[in-house]
């Protein structure tokens, strides 16, 4: 096999890769995603974090860029080291917001499509076409017509 047909190969292997619709759907997923990411990002750091820095009091009244400042220089000293934790205060705050999220819209959504299922498996299927009259009961039945008309 040259090298030509490898690269042609790969080249195609590529172009069913990317242009399936499970790939498109990844990327509107991750770039949707980075959006709703920004918004958490904000709220924490517009919302969450001037209010845990107001209940520990260490809040500057510079506003919220102040707060968040404050909270990322929250730190202890151990053994004559500094450990700053107000860092990672404030990005689990984001995870575990992003997590609560997007369980309550997986929730929603998931009971959403269970109550279509429901609804599609309750709603009432049309009656069952009665069975054709067999061979015999067509001949009986042109025989009666036969019979009524004389």
């Amino acid at each position: 096999m040259g090298i030509k047909s490898k690269a042609g190969s790969l080249l195609e292997e590529f172009k069913n890769f990317a242009f399936k619709g499970n790939i498109v759907d990844m990327a509107i997923g991750v770039i949707i995603g980075g959006a709703f990411g920004k918004i958490v990002s904000s709220f924490v750091a517009d919302v969450v974090t001037p209010c845990i820095t107001a209940l520990i009091s260490t809040a500057s009244p510079e506003g919220t860029e102040g707060a968040q400042e404050a909270l990322k220089a929250l730190s202890f000293t151990w053994n004559g080291i500094a450990i700053p934790y107000g860092s990672f205060l404030a990005e689990v705050l984001n995870f575990l917001i992003v997590a609560f999220v997007i369980f309550l819209v997986m929730k929603k959504f998931l009971g959403f499509m269970q109550n279509m299922r429901k609804k599609e498996a309750e709603a009432p299927a049309e009656p069952p076409a009665p069975p054709e009259p067999s061979a015999e009961e067509k001949l009986l039945t042109e025989i009666r017509d036969l019979l009524k008309n004389k």
